[in-house]
């Protein structure tokens, strides 16, 4: 049975808490039905090394990650939807912003962060805040975005390419508010998601849709739900041109309340490039504009920016 989402919380506590006791007490065999005593004087009789059932979790990390990823379809995470699969792997991306105000936004990290599988069916991501530079009318200002956020995925069906090549995962994210005054919404956010894929031979569609809750200031603020599809092929082997709809529309909220944006985002990815070991290279460019609504002002800024440049650079193991 899948694991829950509250196992993998445990297990990623566990990474983070409990690494010193990773290793097992040892203690000295029981004698055997039937075996001679111990002469006086001889040496001791070897001790017998028992793995505790953490060590045994740990020394085989990698053999559930192999499994998980084998009974998956095999695609490239894009630059914008958050893939169905689960990954291993550490990431960082780079946003430039333009907005229609003509002030720009660098995004360093974009709350991006460690990838993990502790379990064959879950994966759990930390993504820490994000740091932000402004520039508007020649004035700039810096600080950290809010976060740190932490998303579980739980894996509820998957087939790899020689079984269907599809896939349907529920996600769960929680992100906080620890932003400078210029770059935070002052509230944390809930956001449950479904994400889906099928593959089509050397094509594939990923999509996501869900909802983002502010915990406090919903009046204000609103619930967000965006959707997220990303059309993808697989060129040669380390190719993986892409073209992704992502679509924001606010539920409610006194600020932008009924409000609605459409990006388009084209790019490509190129990996997975081995190094060593596990360890694999990837990283990938992308283009995101603006095509809904026409700007508007007022009460806020409405789409968020213009057009943005996108750079991603990951390393999986």
């Amino acid at each position: 049975m899948p694991g829950s989402l509250a196992q993998s919380m445990a297990l990623a506590l566990g990474l983070l808490l409990v690494p010193a006791l990773a290793r097992a007490q040892t203690e000295a065999p029981l004698p055997q039905a039937g075996a001679p005593a111990p002469v006086p004087g001889s040496a001791p009789a070897p001790v017998a090394r028992v793995d505790s059932g953490l060590a045994a979790y740990f020394d085989h990390w990698f053999d559930r990650v192999r499994e998980a990823q084998e009974s998956q379809p095999s695609w490239m995470t894009p630059l914008v939807t958050v893939t169905p699969r689960l990954e291993q792997e550490y990431r960082y991306d780079q946003y430039w912003e333009h907005l229609p105000n003509g002030a720009t936004v660098d995004n360093y990290g974009t709350g991006k962060g460690l990838e993990f599988i502790p379990t064959t069916s879950n994966e759990v991501i930390i993504g820490p805040p994000a740091y932000e530079t402004k520039t508007e009318h020649g004035k700039t200002e810096a600080g950290w975005a809010d976060g740190p956020t932490v998303l579980i995925k739980q894996r509820l069906f998957s087939e790899n390419a020689a079984h269907g090549d599809r896939i349907v995962t529920a996600f769960l994210a929680l992100s906080g508010s620890v932003g400078g005054r210029h770059f935070t919404q002052h509230t944390s956010v809930i956001t449950p998601t479904l994400a889906a894929g099928q593959g089509f031979g050397p094509f594939d569609v990923q999509a996501t849709t869900g909802v983002s809750i502010p915990l406090a200031r919903l009046p204000g603020l609103g619930a967000q739900w965006a959707t997220n599809v990303a059309f993808q092929a697989h060129v040669l082997q380390y190719f993986w041109p892409e073209f992704e709809v992502n679509d924001t529309v606010w539920l409610n909220g006194s600020q932008r309340g009924g409000k609605n944006q459409i990006f388009l985002t084209p790019g490509i990815i190129f990996g997975r490039f081995h190094l060593t070991g596990r360890l694999k290279a990837i990283f990938g460019v992308g283009y995101q504009f603006a095509v809904s609504p026409k700007t508007q002002f007022e009460p806020e800024l409405v789409p968020l920016y213009d057009h943005n440049w996108i750079l991603t650079a990951r390393m999986a193991f």
